[in-house]
């Protein structure tokens, strides 16, 4: 005949803790391994697109770079909007630019150009101190981050997007080197609406090619730079005349075009 077991309150107590304890254990070591699981799977995503990226970034150091993320967004825009949404732009080869053209930018958007390593920590943190007085945003992009925030990112202000840029700027100065980021930067940066590159503004506005430009020509695309949109180069205002007069003083005080010769 079987004893029959009387379970004290105690020892029920006992057995109820035990049951709870396994089960919590079991729920820890189940969220535990999912945690895992989950950081792994992100650690091989960031490795795959640092390949990616990196690949990209070789790719991009000897081929054409004929469309780019700030392309498309302003042809969305203006399809959304019911505009003309044609691009307007020529890739063409640093050596067939006229070197007023690269010399005028850089007067105009980064003189320390051929020293930095893609950040001008100095202009950086004057911006920031000029922003936190609650003035008009000033930015202070160096040709490099431009480049960066252009070909390989979106449109915007985030941090996310800001650490990006930094990264691609690190990199596209340790592999393509100067004179590719300076092509590449007067093939895509934005000169008028629906218009990116200095041979294509060449082109549109002035009825030649960029090899054939002039000094002034090439100050003028470069004074309407910081908002091509609102600044023409076909018709420029007062203070688009200024600003060319002041980037055509600043370009000789560089040297002219043999300021050149410490990047080519």
């Amino acid at each position: 005949m079987a004893k029959r077991i009387d379970l004290t309150k105690e020892a029920r107590l006992a057995t109820k803790s035990s049951k709870f304890g396994k089960v919590n254990s079991s729920s820890s070591v189940k969220s535990s391994s999912t945690f895992k699981r989950y950081l792994k799977k992100f650690a091989w995503f960031v490795f795959y697109a640092w390949i990616a990226s990196l690949v990209m970034i070789l790719l991009l150091k000897f081929l054409p770079i004929y469309f780019t993320p700030t392309m498309a967004s302003r042809k969305i825009d203006a399809i959304m909007e019911g505009k003309p949404s044609k691009i307007y732009s020529n890739w063409t080869s640093y050596s067939e630019i006229d070197k007023n053209c690269a010399l005028a930018v850089i007067a105009s958007e980064d003189q320390l150009f051929p020293e930095h390593k893609g950040f001008d920590f100095e202009a950086m943190w004057g911006a920031m101190r000029h922003n936190m007085k609650g003035k008009r945003i000033k930015g202070a992009s160096t040709i490099s981050q431009q480049v960066a925030k252009n070909v390989f990112l979106w449109q915007g202000r985030s941090y996310l997007r800001k650490g990006l840029e930094a990264y691609f700027t690190f990199m596209i100065e340790l592999i393509w080197g100067k004179q590719r980021i300076l092509e590449v930067y007067l093939n895509v940066a934005e000169t008028g609406k629906m218009t990116f590159g200095v041979e294509a503004a060449c082109r549109k506005y002035y009825g030649h090619s960029s090899s054939e430009v002039s000094r002034a020509e090439a100050a003028r695309i470069a004074a309407v730079l910081p908002n091509p949109i609102r600044f023409s180069i076909q018709n420029p205002s007062n203070y688009v005349q200024r600003r060319t007069n002041t980037i055509q003083r600043q370009m000789r005080m560089l040297g002219g075009k043999k300021f050149l010769s410490q990047i080519d």
